[in-house]
């Protein structure tokens, strides 16, 4: 699995040219689950309520193996599914792409359906400013109180924070490490401890 990806930076609109009379307006957003993609296609409904479809698509985790596509009334597979291959043509994941229609009067067939949601989605995903991504992986680290005084020297050195500390029995630290280095974190971590430290990868982080 590569250790990087890309993604949309920020939520993003744009409206192409009228084809025979009809608007078409994409919508994008970056997204995390599919509660993130519900709320984003409710915000474009409420916002364009006098469109005549809100076709949609969204593509979501590593490897991209879940993503879905709707029509809203358009003719199978004349809006969804060509939204979903530009979003899969840009090569981005976390994504969800509404393109609304406001109806001109004329209808475009199937094939001018396709070209128009598609090639509106297209020309959004080729103007939306996008980031690179780093795949993480998240891992417990426990220890016994002796060690702190090495593990914090090793965490201060590689400017790391846990996202969660516990002070029990013994010391609990849970780290979001970047996959390029949690091989090298975890041997730092077992050498500063005497191979002390009890080290479990939980799971990766940007799946």
């Amino acid at each position: 699995m590569a250790d990087q990806y890309e993604v949309l930076a920020e939520t993003f609109r744009h409206e192409t040219e009228a084809i025979k009379g009809s608007r078409f307006i994409a919508s994008l957003a970056p997204v995390n689950s599919e509660a993130e993609v519900e709320a984003f296609i409710a915000g474009v409904r409420a916002e364009g309520p006098s469109a005549t479809h809100h076709c949609w698509a969204y593509r979501l985790g590593r490897p991209c193996d879940r993503f879905r596509f709707n029509d809203d009334g358009e003719p199978g597979g004349s809006a969804g599914r060509p939204i979903l291959q530009q979003i899969e043509g840009h090569g981005l994941t976390d994504a969800v792409c509404v393109v609304s229609r406001y109806y001109g009067g004329t209808k475009l067939g199937v094939g001018g359906l396709i070209r128009a949601y598609g090639g509106c989605a297209a020309k959004a995903l080729d103007l939306a400013p996008t980031r690179i991504a780093v795949v993480t992986v998240r891992i417990d680290v426990r220890f016994p109180y002796d060690c702190t005084g090495a593990v914090q020297a090793f965490l201060t050195a590689a400017k790391l924070e846990p996202v969660m500390s516990e002070y029990g029995a013994e010391v609990q630290f849970v780290f979001d490490v970047p996959l390029r280095d949690a091989d090298r974190f975890e041997e730092e971590l077992r050498d500063r401890t005497a191979a002390r430290a009890v080290i479990e990868r939980i799971r990766p982080e940007n799946e």
